[in-house]
């Protein structure tokens, strides 16, 4: 057995070990259909994906059921995963000034057949609305040497299919607002704005901005004498000069004008603090935030950061950097694993499929990492520690049947001849309420 093959082994048992007997098996078997790439010449099948692995025809339906009506959370699995990774990874979590970044987005799983199901997000190649099923990724952000990995902390359902997306959005920042911990700060891009991070309570956070965005001071500026309503609103600030109708906008004088050095390079920084939104009139208890415009030379367009911090530009900056790892999870899940299409249909498997294929795309990443990198062929004469390279090993080498799984990691002698199977097994959990389906 590879030392690839026996660490991702070792890794899943770990993982699933404290599940109900049977239970445990038929999603290490899964785990590792997904890590392998079987669900790739499957197009997203389950059946067809676990056959791959040498599976019986009882054992896949088993692991479907599995899938389908087990007794496990994908909070668990994220729980077990987190500890066997600080205890076998030299992975640390990346922190700035005693800040440490959690990184928040939002993915979607289009299934526009998907019958019964009303949710939509919105698809920037349709460039509209599509049926899917969303999902939260919160993650924190490390390195692991020098190559910078994002470890999953907590999965959220958009259960609601009525909800829209932005009300999907609202919730699940006031979940993180919730659960987040002293020092941790929540870093967002444009997809959600200081207005939603305020009505969350976000207590700590950096969220992009556009470039036209516009804020007010939280002081009335001098009354003009005469008649006229008094002024309610501060005075307008514009970080950055633009046009509207042919006339010319300038920015407003900053505040702070800074600079400093990242990777060789030297970074030129504006800033206002203690402004509101334009929205809002002057309040004494106002909540304020602070504006930051990066003028970075390896970029043609400066980048507007907003935040509630009072650290130096140069820490919201890094903080801010963090952010883009949070996407390379739902990538891996649906390009290298094959999760961009799904075949799954019960209530609860539309859900625990993608959640299943997010946390394994996690544990790739990482087991890459940490492992000695894995070159595909002999062509690949400088193989990189890469989530796809070590897919490719685990496929080639197939599932470990040789290597002792724990005693408690088997399967259950439970008598099945009697259930429905097939089509009767489908129509059968279709017919049970929702308020007694197994959860």
């Amino acid at each position: 057995m590879s030392s690839a093959s026996e660490s991702t082994i070792q890794a899943l048992e770990f993982i699933v070990k404290p599940l109900p007997v049977g239970t445990n098996l038929a999603l290490l078997h899964v785990l590792w259909a997904l890590l392998s790439g079987a669900f790739l010449p499957s197009r997203g099948a389950v059946f067809p994906a676990l056959l791959c692995l040498g599976l019986c025809a009882a054992q896949v339906r088993r692991r479907s059921q599995a899938v389908r009506d087990g007794a496990w959370t994908s909070d668990a699995l994220i729980t077990r995963w987190r500890m066997w990774q600080a205890a076998h990874s030299a992975w640390r979590p990346d922190q700035f000034d005693g800040y440490r970044p959690i990184a928040v987005d939002i993915t979607a799983f289009w299934r526009p057949q998907l019958q019964n199901w009303w949710g939509k997000f919105f698809n920037h190649l349709a460039n509209r609305a599509v049926k899917a099923i969303g999902f939260a990724l919160v993650v924190e952000v490390g390195h692991n040497g020098a190559q910078r990995l994002p470890l999953l902390k907590h999965l959220i359902r958009a259960k609601d299919d009525t909800l829209s997306e932005s009300q999907f959005k609202a919730q699940v920042l006031q979940q993180v607002s919730t659960r987040l911990r002293p020092g941790e700060v929540v870093v967002h891009d444009a997809g959600a704005s200081i207005a939603d991070m305020q009505t969350a309570h976000m207590p700590r956070f950096v969220v992009r901005l556009d470039r036209n965005c516009t804020a007010r001071r939280n002081q009335l500026p001098t009354q003009h004498a005469g008649r006229g309503r008094p002024l309610e609103y501060g005075a307008l600030v514009r970080p950055l000069a633009r046009s509207y109708k042919g006339h010319s906008l300038p920015a407003t004088t900053a505040d702070v004008t800074t600079q400093f050095t990242y990777q060789g390079r030297t970074i030129t920084v504006r800033g206002w603090r203690d402004v509101v939104r334009s929205d809002q009139k002057v309040v004494t208890d106002q909540a304020t935030f602070t504006i930051w415009v990066y003028a970075d030379p390896l970029y043609q367009a400066p980048f507007v950061l907003g935040t509630n911090l009072t650290a130096s530009p140069a820490t919201i900056f890094q903080l801010y950097l963090d952010r883009w790892p949070v996407e390379e999870v739902p990538l891996v899940c649906k390009q290298l694993l094959g999760l961009q299409r799904q075949f799954v249909f019960a209530d609860l498997a539309r859900f625990r499929l993608p959640e299943l294929g997010l946390i394994a795309a996690n544990i790739l990443a990482h087991l890459a990492a940490e492992l000695p990198a894995q070159p595909t062929g002999f062509w690949d004469r400088q193989p990189r520690r890469t989530p796809g390279r070590l897919r490719r090993v685990l496929g080639q080498a197939g599932f470990p049947t040789a290597y002792p799984l724990a005693g408690r990691i088997r399967e259950k002698q439970a008598v099945t001849a009697h259930l429905p199977k097939g089509v009767a097994a489908h129509r059968r959990h279709k017919a049970v309420p929702t308020a007694l389906a197994p959860a």
